[in-house]
């Protein structure tokens, strides 16, 4: 989407076609990982994680065939989904950072699916915050993976939050309980210091646990750009992909 007039050179060119650029090499390593998982690369989606890029990146991106965006700061996430509203584009968003109870009332107006559910509490909020927007929200239960990590515990990396794996029912029915919210399945972040092969070899007995509350609830969000591979291998039915697609992270947003 060009806001020049058509006798002027269109400065989003160059940056559509660096991100077809991009996407198609995303699109190439998914079906890739697909093909030796023996699985159906379109059983993958493709969640694009804009977080520190404008708009007009979640727009063209839109236009190369891209549905749904993530971001993980609800003061960014609220004036982006604003701008592309505004726009007329149908952007799917996922919330997929840690989230605090209080900005669950904005996060319930724009997003679709909240991946970082990681306590009862929070549910609940969203729960309210979902009925109160009369919209209807997918939630997945966060999980940790620290218990696989020998180096590293939870304290030593605590934005990548998560309920551990013992207390995913717990939450999961948590989820269920509120009116307005949908149990969609499990999220997961590698742990830092363990291949993510054995990272993720957790996540189908994790999906598990939640499909025995609620069968629909297959979703499995992991993968980055790092180990979107080792995902896929260990179940991931969404990435999301960040730097391999928008190039490297700017600085935050604060």
């Amino acid at each position: 989407m060009s806001l020049t007039s058509s006798s002027e050179p269109d400065p989003s060119a160059g940056r559509r076609e660096e991100l077809a650029r991009n996407l198609a090499g995303v699109r190439s390593r998914i079906a890739a990982a697909c093909a030796a998982a023996g699985r159906d690369a379109g059983d993958v989606t493709l969640i694009a994680v804009t977080k520190t890029r404008p708009a007009a990146d979640v727009l063209l991106l839109h236009e190369l065939g891209v549905p749904d965006f993530g971001e993980n700061k609800d003061q960014e996430a609220a004036p982006k989904a604003a701008a592309c509203a505004a726009a007329g584009v149908p952007v799917r968003w996922h919330f997929v950072g840690q989230l605090q109870t209080n900005k669950a009332p904005s996060v319930a107006r724009y997003a679709s699916v909240v991946h970082s559910v990681d306590r009862v509490r929070l549910a609940r909020a969203l729960g309210k915050a979902a009925r109160a927007a009369g919209q209807e929200l997918t939630c997945l239960v966060q999980v940790s993976l620290a218990a696989a990590d020998t180096t590293t515990t939870a304290a030593d990396d605590p934005a990548r939050g998560g309920v551990p794996i013992g207390q995913i029912g717990e939450v999961a029915e948590a989820i269920e309980a509120e009116p307005g919210l949908v149990l969609g399945g499990v999220m997961a972040v590698a742990p830092l210091g363990v291949p993510p092969g054995e990272a993720f070899a957790p996540l189908p007995s994790c999906s598990l646990a939640v499909r025995k509350i609620r069968p629909q609830a297959a979703i499995i969000s992991a993968g980055m750009t790092g180990d979107l591979e080792a995902a896929i291998g260990n179940g991931a039915t969404h990435v999301r992909i960040g730097t391999a697609l928008l190039g490297a992270r700017r600085p935050p947003v604060r």
